[in-house]
Order: C-alpha cells, then structure tokens, then sequence
C-alpha cells in the first residue's frame, strides 16, 4: 500500500562528474562521464521514496531562478511533488560540484548547502501534515524542522531524522524524533565515539537508533537491545547519494517491517545504487 511522505529539508543542483582522481592544485582533468540531477539529502531520499511506491513532498526553499527549472524538471520526472517555502526567491540555488573517483567511487564535493536559504516556520502551510504518514527532516532546515516534529508529534506522525553531520538545531529538534539514522559523522557535543553517540541518543529518549558506517555494518539501538547488521560487501562504482537513498529506503520499508528489517532492506537498495553513477541510473 502506498503511502505518503513528507521529507524536509535541502534542494541543490548537482552537476556531478565523473573522473580518473579529483584534480590538484592548477590542473585541468577531462571527465569520463557527467550527469546533473536536483539532489540534497531530503531531496534523494523524496526521490528514492516515491520510485519504491509510495506519494513524496518535498518541503523546501526553491525559487524562481531560471536554475531551478533543472530542479523541478527532475522532481517532476520522479513524480516528487514540491511545496516551495520561499516561491518568489530570485536569488540562483545552491549549487554542488561533485567529481566521482572511477576507480573506488569515492566522492569529493563542494557546496553551498542551505546557509544562505533558511525558512522560518511561518512559511509552512498549516495543512502540510494532513494525510502524512512519515516525516523525515534532514537538519539543513531545521527551525522549519523543529517545528513540524512538534507538530508530527501531536498528530502521532511517526518522525525520522538524515543524521548525516550535527547541526546547530538538533538538540531541540531530538527529542521529538522516533527513529534517529545518523552517519559516523554525527557527534553531539561531547561524543566521539559510536556508543557515546548511543547513548546520547538513547538519554534523550529515541526508541529507534541506527548508526551506517559505510561498507561497514550498521550499529542500532532498537528499544533497549544493540546490535549490528552487515551490508552488502559490493565493487562501488558511485557513493553519491547512498545515505540519502538509504533514508528514503528506510522511510519506505519501515511501513511494512520491524526497525531491524527495514534498516537491512534499506541497506540493499543503497547498495544497489552504488553500483551505478550518479543518483537516478540505479532506477
């Protein structure tokens, strides 16, 4: 059964390449390949959502720039709809630059992300909740985040956060999520490790916890019990993307498994799309 997510956050236009190594200082490289795609961890994971059935909104700063017409273009295509929290913005959207390694399919990317685009939550249509089954927040927006889990809350909308980095915002925002799917990038103040991360978390109250770790297994902290789940061991092409396409995975399967399954399942979509470059050919 299909259902309706609502995901919140960053929006970009990635033009992303191809290319034998990034390039050193003064030096030219000529790329093997090339794509563009809207991309923002929200964003994929709206993408990646929609493509495994299911109805995506995305809740973002667009615009009106001439550029973004590549932005809605994609989403379109994907049948991602929009709901735009500044329309009239004339100013052009962040734009990332992303070279792919072809030999280990390591990325390198410069961005803007949201700094210059933040919304205020007076901006969000009172009825943006209605008929949502699952909010994901990506933190790149996070007053407008903070204040939709609150409201998610309230109408017992379960909420997931894209812990890609720590942000400023996410202390207030946390206690309101259900399901915490961070990075091994993401240390709240005063952690440096995964179980310190755990247990920060967990203090605060989160039922749902899940730490990706690349190649290596993911650690979770399901209701009290730890443990770990292997992901699938493959040749990577891309890693553009792959945690944003797990979250969206994650959004999806979490309607029909129990955490551990959905986080598994999960994990072998966003591994499957490591197998292709850039963010939409593994579709």
């Amino acid at each position: 059964m299909a259902r309706k997510g609502l995901f919140v956050g960053l929006v970009t236009l990635d033009f992303i390449y191809l290319a034998a190594d990034v390039p050193h200082p003064n030096q030219k490289l000529v790329a093997a390949d090339y794509s563009f795609a809207a991309g923002g961890p929200a964003t994929n994971a709206a993408v990646t959502f929609g493509y495994l059935g299911n109805h995506s909104i995305l809740l973002a700063v667009v615009g009106k720039h001439p550029m973004t017409n590549l932005i809605l273009a994609d989403l379109d295509s994907h049948e991602v709809a929009v709901r735009d929290l500044e329309p009239t913005r004339e100013s052009p959207p962040p734009v990332s630059s992303i070279i792919v390694t072809q030999e280990r399919g390591d990325r390198a990317v410069i961005s803007l992300n949201a700094t210059k685009t933040q919304a205020r939550p007076d901006q969000v249509a009172p009825d943006i909740l209605q008929g949502v089954d699952m909010l994901l927040i990506d933190g790149h927006q996070m007053a407008v985040g903070c204040h939709l889990a609150q409201m998610a809350k309230s109408y017992h909308i379960p909420v997931a956060i894209d812990g890609g980095s720590w942000k400023p915002g996410f202390a207030e925002l946390l206690p309101f999520v259900d399901y915490a799917i961070c990075s091994a990038n993401f240390y709240p103040p005063g952690c440096h490790n995964t179980e310190e991360v755990m247990a920060y978390l967990a203090d605060i109250g989160i039922p749902h916890i899940a730490i990706t770790q690349g190649e290596n297994p993911i650690q979770y902290l399901d209701a009290g019990s730890f443990g770990s789940i292997n992901v699938p061991q493959i040749n990577a092409i891309d890693t553009l993307g792959a945690g944003d396409i797990f979250h969206g995975a994650f959004c999806h399967y979490i309607g029909q498994h129990n955490f551990t399954d959905a986080l598994a399942a999960a994990a072998q979509i966003a591994s499957k799309s490591c197998l292709h470059f850039g963010t939409r050919s593994w579709m």
